[in-house]
């Protein structure tokens, strides 16, 4: 191997696996990929959408009011599930209603086109209600993830320019009391119960008072497709985080999308355990199902294995879409835990937020007869880009194959223009403009979003490489590849090995700087039940890992941890853990998961 070479993927001997046809009920909607992709145009996908009476396109029109003057006006939209028992159906016909109040009362309060409504809010009917009445209103929806600190409540909220925050008591209290003066722009605080003390009551309301005094009649607001409906934040992993714009057209992408790669049936059960906070939670875990007239499950409640099996079993869910992180914490509790429920109503599972591992993909099949399938995306994009569809085969590791009507390539960056690589080479995954959940930019950050394209092309920043078949593979980001000995290591390869091991759970890698090397790999390791640290399994860890990997790639140095620092959408912080084992500075935790 040359000097500076690009170490290549390990080759790591998972089969491929078959289109599960065992577990379908229903043809899948993307039968044909090749013809599909011919054929496919977003304009016909925008036609597949009724708009707005009278022209126009409006988020919540398509997810809501459409099916609510339908036969679908008494399906049930929202099953919640409460952290204590509760639970509440919500149809397409009193989610109109609700929404339209919450639009009612927006106006009543000045509230207008164009003004940022933010919440702060666990996963309560409430928090939906909002976020869907803020679109009728013509107003921005920005949400925000319930364990955020004071200080990145305050940062996104002073970078979106807040007019309004709906958040609970108990969250206003602990997360918003102490920095309200220091948003000059934020006008109203609606609360979903009764105002503490000392609150001022020109500025701060109780939304069930203001809902029982509004009416459900609202007309939507007139809103075109290129008019601002969201604005969602980055996880901050990397520094400020970026307010990434989306507009109502991003519906189109969010409808198809839901119909390729989630396989959307009408009469299915969807459940996406992802929190709006997250733009997984938002796309997919409220506007997707709904455009499709689904029956849509919200737990409120945190990951409990037990818990969510019991969720699944009960509710007859059969599309999910969850998280790697999730999928390894199952596997971590075992396949025989999910064989004692009873899950036969399942029949596609998705997976988001982070690569998944092979191992991961090969486990849906011991524990719930179906592969699960990944796919890849980002905040920029707005929906899924590339996706394992249920009509094809399963490489275990790989992304798959780019949705109908997205264009990518690995590419290399020459100047002002990119170089489009070959089969097999890594290089920058790349986008061609032009598919409708595009964010339209960053707030504030105009140089910072131009950054982002080279001519047609938007720059992903993610490391990746395509096969013969058209499947593209993960490597890393562009800024956590390792470089040692002249050779570039992706994480991700090496995580994926490591956790082959039958005693690891799971596995963070980063680059430890070395006088030598420059860099060589380090991988912290968190094992599974019934497994304990030592020397000797240390060791034979390594050696594992070298025999896959070769020592080129294979970590150098192994530490065990008790677990990982993750973001709450399930990303492994590796920039933490480069920070823990270097004495650096750790930045901002906010969206690290655990106890806020």
């Amino acid at each position: 191997m040359t000097q500076g070479e690009t170490v290549p993927a390990a080759a790591l001997n998972w089969p491929t696996m078959p289109k599960p046809r065992a577990g379908w009920r229903l043809p899948p909607n993307l039968e044909d990929y090749e013809s599909t992709c011919r054929t496919f145009t977003w304009a016909a996908a925008r036609d597949e959408l009724p708009g707005l009476p009278g022209g126009g396109l409006n988020i919540a029109h398509e997810a809501v009011d459409r099916h609510a003057k339908g036969d679908r006006a008494n399906r049930v939209a929202i099953r919640w599930r409460g952290r204590r028992g509760e639970r509440r159906d919500i149809t397409y016909g009193q989610l109109r209603d609700e929404t339209s109040r919450f639009a009612n009362v927006l106006t009543s309060l000045g509230v207008g086109r164009g003004d940022a409504v933010f919440t702060l809010a666990g996963r309560i009917p409430e928090l939906y209600i909002a976020a869907l009445g803020t679109l009728k209103n013509g107003s921005v929806f920005c949400p925000m993830f319930s364990a955020f600190g004071p200080e990145p409540v305050l940062q996104r909220m002073s970078i979106g320019h807040a007019k309004v925050l709906v958040t609970t008591p108990v969250l206003y209290q602990r997360k918003v009391a102490a920095i309200r003066d220091q948003m000059p722009e934020l006008r109203l605080v609606i609360l979903t119960g009764e105002p503490p003390a000392g609150c001022d009551p020109a500025t701060t309301f109780n939304l069930a008072t203001l809902m029982a005094e509004a009416s459900t009649d609202f007309a939507i607001v007139p809103t075109n497709g290129e008019d601002l409906a969201l604005l969602h934040f980055t996880s901050g992993t990397t520094g400020k985080p970026k307010g990434a714009m989306h507009v109502h057209e991003a519906v189109v992408a969010h409808h198809a999308t839901g119909r390729f790669a989630l396989d959307f049936h009408d009469s299915d059960i969807f459940w996406c355990t992802a929190d709006p906070g997250w733009i997984t939670g938002t796309s997919y875990g409220i506007i997707s199902p709904l455009t499709h007239g689904l029956t849509m499950v919200v737990d409120e409640a945190d990951f409990d294995a037990v818990r969510w099996y019991r969720v699944l079993e009960e509710e007859r869910v059969t599309i999910w879409y969850t998280a790697p992180t999730a999928v390894r914490m199952l596997m971590k509790a075992g396949a025989e835990m999910a064989k004692g429920f009873d899950l036969s109503a399942l029949r596609f599972v998705g997976s988001v937020g982070e690569p998944l591992n092979p191992e991961g993909v090969v486990w849906g099949q011991e524990a719930f007869g179906l592969p699960i399938h990944d796919n890849w995306w980002q905040t920029e994009t707005g929906g899924i880009m590339i996706a394992n569809f249920p009509s094809m085969e399963i490489r275990p590791g790989s992304m798959g194959r780019p949705l109908p009507g997205i264009r990518a390539a690995i590419v290399r960056r020459e100047g002002d223009s990119v170089v489009e690589l070959m089969a097999g080479e890594e290089g920058e995954l790349a986008l061609l403009k032009g598919w409708p959940s595009m964010f339209r930019g960053y707030l504030g950050e105009e140089e910072r979003y131009r950054k982002c394209f080279v001519g047609d092309w938007y720059l992903t920043g993610d490391l990746a490489r395509v096969d013969e078949d058209g499947y593209y593979w993960f490597v890393g980001r562009a800024d956590d590849v390792i470089k040692s000995a002249g050779h570039l290591i992706g994480p991700f390869e090496v995580e994926s090995a490591v956790m082959e091991h039958p005693a690891v759970a799971e596995v963070g890698v980063i680059g430890k700087p070395d006088p030598v090397a420059g860099e060589i790999v380090k991988a912290f390791v968190s094992l599974k039940s019934g497994f304990e640290p030592s020397e000797a399994l240390r060791l034979e860890i390594l050696g594992f890992a070298r025999q896959r990997l070769g020592t080129a790639v294979a970590p150098k140095e192994i530490a065990f941890a008790d677990s990982l620092p993750r973001t709450r959408s399930g990303k492994i912080m590796r920039r933490l853990l480069k920070a823990r084992e270097l004495g650096l500075p750790e930045g901002d935790l906010s969206t690290l998961e655990g106890p806020a």
